[in-house]
């Protein structure tokens, strides 16, 4: 469907849904326009879970079966902020909501070393991917819900460093996380701990 020029993924009633499996940058434009007439839900599929399938290459032996293992990378529905950090001042509009969908699923690769990008896998390129089961659902309507994804193990004030180990995260995630945080005014700097900002919950 077709919204005031642009096109919809899902629409309920008033409700304007967005699908975004990729960067949410080609977006902002897209959420900015739609979100002063209308309620807009963007919706962010994270992979939990994913097992690995490896077709037989060409030239193996016919009983050749597909290889499949489990990857050792497990999404969270923190790492919502790795693209949310392009988009982190739309969040603070009352029409724009945000669902995190946890998800399992397959990735099927074949063998193609010819393709520009397969240099990456040593010869292998992503051929389909299979949505297995979605095992958790997180919807977020205010700045202060994010904000909620603090550990609540952390000091006043915090700093990156300690706000990655409470995450049990990289401290690259941290950062970004940070930055959306005080982007929308959720938190604020407050000195510093030694070389490092520290930052602080706001409050009211």
């Amino acid at each position: 469907m077709r919204i005031d020029g642009y096109i919809i993924d899902l629409v309920r009633g008033d409700l304007l849904i967005e699908v975004q499996t990729g960067g949410l940058s080609p977006l902002k434009r897209k959420l900015a326009s739609l979100t002063r007439l209308h309620p807009v839900r963007l919706v962010i599929p994270i992979t939990e879970e994913k097992w690995i399938v490896r077709l037989p290459k060409e030239g193996d032996a016919p009983q050749g079966k597909p290889a499949r293992r489990k990857s050792p990378r497990r999404g969270r529905v923190e790492h919502l902020f790795k693209e949310l950090v392009f988009i982190p001042d739309l969040m603070a509009n009352e029409n724009l909501s945000l669902e995190v969908l946890l998800t399992r699923e397959e990735e099927v690769r074949r063998f193609d070393e010819a393709r520009s990008r397969a240099w990456r896998r040593k010869g292998w390129v992503i051929h389909e991917r299979h949505l297995l089961e979605v095992v958790d659902r997180r919807v977020f309507e205010t700045p202060a819900e994010l904000a909620g994804l603090l550990p609540d193990t952390l000091p006043d004030p915090f700093t990156v460093q300690q706000a990655a180990a409470a995450l049990a995260q990289p401290t690259w995630l941290a950062h970004k996380m940070i930055y959306c945080l005080r982007a929308l005014g959720t938190i604020e700097a407050a000195g510093k701990q030694g070389r490092a900002v520290a930052y602080r919950r706001m409050t009211g």
